[in-house]
């Protein structure tokens, strides 16, 4: 299904919010709304939210188009699992984000407790460009197993 497939690689994104944690120089990168690039719903594109959150680490929302659905993580960014919600409710998913420095994250992401894929992301030096590089060692809500890479734009 589409917008599965949508969720979940949005989902695969959310790693990359372990930039800028408040005890670094710049505690506020990453922070903003984001938009993905590249194939998408023509005039609805996704896009992510990221919010402080859990010390220091951040909130991810997620607005996928076309359903009434809004995906989050609240994440510590310390590399501790935690679940993927689905309009509030848990999604079988989890992730464990693990910041590596303020400008890059590594994620394991889970389902049902089975590991289907990691993840790895960079903030530009600028701060205006994400990019992340999605591994899927299974096909999970629609993602195809094997390697993909996604870029975000800061709005």
């Amino acid at each position: 299904m589409t917008d599965t497939r949508t969720m979940r690689c949005a989902a695969a994104v959310i790693a990359l919010w372990a930039l800028g944690s408040p005890s670094s120089a710049n505690a506020q990168a990453g922070v903003g709304t984001w938009e993905r690039q590249g194939p998408q719903r023509p005039g609805q594109p996704l896009t992510m939210t990221v919010e402080p959150c859990c010390r220091a680490g951040r909130r991810l929302i997620y607005r996928i188009p076309g359903i009434d659905v809004v995906m989050t993580v609240e994440s510590p960014f310390d590399g501790s699992e935690v679940p993927v919600l689905l309009g509030g409710k848990p999604s079988g998913e989890t992730m464990a984000i693990t910041q590596t420095d303020d400008h890059h994250w590594t994620t394991i992401l889970k389902m049902n407790g089975q590991l289907f894929g990691t993840s790895k992301g960079a903030l530009s030096a600028d701060g205006r460009t994400i990019t992340v590089e999605n591994d899927f060692a299974a096909t999970v809500g629609g993602n195809a197993a094997g390697k993909s890479t996604e870029t975000w734009v800061k709005k």
